[in-house]
């Protein structure tokens, strides 16, 4: 509970620092409104470059983490757009939880929502667009990039990028839920799309109440789930940073970074986690600016 209530403080401390000029945008989409934080430095304009942020999974765009990032960016004069993701939810803010079901929403239906973006950054007149996106959120960003060549988007910048290998998914499934994801996927590919499966442990809940093809498309075999594998097709420098000390997404040292070159740059922030708290987010920033400045 301290931890939370600290965490809570800390997120409250860094919007309260972000100047006036950052103000909270929703777009329609599929029948429901999606939320995001639009920051812009003052004196400057979207013209001049925007980021924009994609959380990690099942988290919104005013996490510490996303809140450091826009804050850090706004100090070296950068705009960023952070965006939550709807999960088929309208107006969705704070964190999505999956034991409210059914879930329907699918693992890939974040790439049209960074699109809807995208269009919607386009739209206000800048056609310099850099995605970034954290964890999950860094696998999706990936995908989008990789699969929508758009001359307005200039760069994608992978923060400690998650991946979904087959074997890995089911031994973490198996090791944090006590059963066997083969048993559950086989149930699933029996069902019809929408037919519910009831009382299945689904991404961090225990047990939730899920569609056959939300279900499906988190945990059947997808080959966009290998975020390496993704960034070679993409057409767009990237960045990928990763911290020394990150427990979450693996090895990024072994599987990104022997990628690095031409249209690959791989930095390492040593002892940063997963999230990349206090001093080790200057770094990052440092890293993001210093790579656009090349490619804006």
């Amino acid at each position: 509970m301290m931890k939370k209530l600290t965490t809570a403080v800390a997120t409250a401390l860094l919007l309260a620092a972000l100047p006036a000029n950052a103000e909270p945008v929703q777009l329609s989409y599929k029948g429901i409104g999606l939320n995001g934080e639009l920051t812009v430095p003052k004196g400057g304009s979207l013209g001049d470059g925007v980021v924009l942020i994609t959380h990690g999974s099942l988290a919104h765009h005013e996490m510490e983490i996303v809140v450091a990032t826009r804050e850090a960016l706004l100090e070296r004069g950068i705009a960023s757009l952070a965006i939550s993701l709807g999960f088929n939810v309208d107006d969705r803010k704070g964190f999505y939880d999956c034991a409210v079901g059914p879930n329907t929403h699918k693992r890939y239906d974040a790439v049209g929502e960074i699109g809807a973006w995208v269009d919607w950054l386009k739209g206000r007149g800048t056609d310099r667009i850099a995605v970034m996106g954290h964890s999950a959120g860094g696998n999706q960003t990936a995908i989008y990039g990789a699969e929508h060549a758009d001359p307005a988007v200039r760069a994608m910048l992978l923060l400690a990028p998650g991946s979904y290998d087959t074997p890995g998914q089911e031994a973490s499934y198996k090791t944090r839920f006590g059963r066997d994801l083969s048993s559950v996927l086989e149930q699933a590919r029996g069902m019809a799309p929408g037919e519910l499966l009831e009382g299945v442990p689904f991404i961090r809940c225990e047990s939730a109440t899920v569609s056959a093809a939300s279900f499906l498309s988190y945990y059947e075999p997808d080959l966009r789930g290998d975020t390496p594998s993704v960034l070679k097709k993409s057409p767009v420098p990237v960045l990928v940073i990763a911290g020394s000390e990150d427990k979450v997404v693996g090895d990024l040292r072994g599987s990104i970074a022997p990628q690095a070159g031409e249209n690959l740059k791989f930095v390492l922030i040593e002892g940063a986690d997963h999230f990349f708290l206090d001093l080790y987010m200057e770094d990052v920033a440092d890293a993001i600016d210093e790579f656009l400045e090349e490619r804006w």
